[in-house]
């Protein structure tokens, strides 16, 4: 797949105010071999961004370079300030957080238990609004407080994923990364953790979304790059890409259905 016209656009859709997150120029190798290349990408303030491709395209590997689980080369500024050498613990406690598609939870901890491990940082800096956080996320996932005393390793799949969220979000992070949330997932649990990005950022939290589902992680975003072997291969406003006959043909095409049933 080709370079995009839309390409030009890349300002067309982000707000005028600063961006929480630009990274410039990205790479990782891994041995010899470049899993990620010259990657640039930016998340405004208040928006959903999505990256979407097929697998072993560098998905993952993009979001765990940003995080600083992976070295890299390159350029990532985080709200105003770039990071050298970014490094997990510094991120996270500046606002910045990752739930990894593997969701690592701690199955033999209590769901509750498991969010307020996610308030650690904030409480370490001299936060004590962990108890105020710990409502808010109940009031996200009504699930996880009916089973807040449970067992994390007892859950189903779709409520590990909104305990992922939530242990996140007790964070309060400015930036909340997303790997593949949808995986797995049936559709009306998929369905809710759409409408769930949705809400987080009505209420301010800008996001930057990693996703096989193109159909419905379009649907939500607000601007989309497109990664392929590694490489920024399209990006535009969502609802561009969307509409893009190669996008369609490559993305939303194959089991067009099924996602359509999962987005909506």
């Amino acid at each position: 797949m080709g370079q995009t016209q839309t390409r030009t656009q890349t300002h067309t859709n982000t707000p005028a105010r600063a961006p929480v997150l630009e990274v410039k120029d990205l790479s990782v190798c891994y041995g010899k071999v470049e899993a990620l290349t010259n990657a640039s990408l930016t998340v405004g303030e208040g928006q959903i961004v999505t990256v979407i491709g097929p697998n072993g395209a560098g998905k993952t590997t993009m979001l765990s370079a940003i995080m600083g689980v992976l070295g890299s080369t390159g350029r990532v500024q985080f709200d105003g300030t770039v990071e050298i050498v970014p490094e997990v613990e510094r991120l996270v406690a500046r606002g910045m957080n990752l739930v990894p598609e593997k969701r690592e939870l701690f199955g033999e901890m209590s769901v509750e238990d498991n969010l307020m491990l996610g308030a650690f940082q904030r409480y370490r800096g001299g936060h004590r609004d962990h108890g105020q956080t710990l409502e808010e996320v109940y009031g996200l996932f009504a699930r996880l407080k009916e089973r807040r005393s449970q067992y994390a390793g007892t859950l189903s799949g779709g409520e590990r994923q909104m305990l992922a969220v939530g242990r996140a979000l007790m964070a309060k992070p400015r930036l909340l990364m997303l790997d593949e949330p949808s995986l797995g997932l049936a559709p009306l649990i998929v369905r809710e953790i759409f409408r769930i990005i949705a809400e987080l950022r009505r209420r301010g939290v800008s996001i930057l979304l990693v996703e096989q589902n193109a159909r419905a992680a379009l649907q939500v975003a607000d601007y989309a790059y497109v990664l392929e072997t590694g490489q920024i291969a399209m990006q535009g406003p969502a609802q561009a890409l969307a509409d893009d006959p190669r996008v369609i043909e490559a993305y939303l095409g194959l089991g067009g259905k099924h996602q359509a049933m999962l987005s909506t």
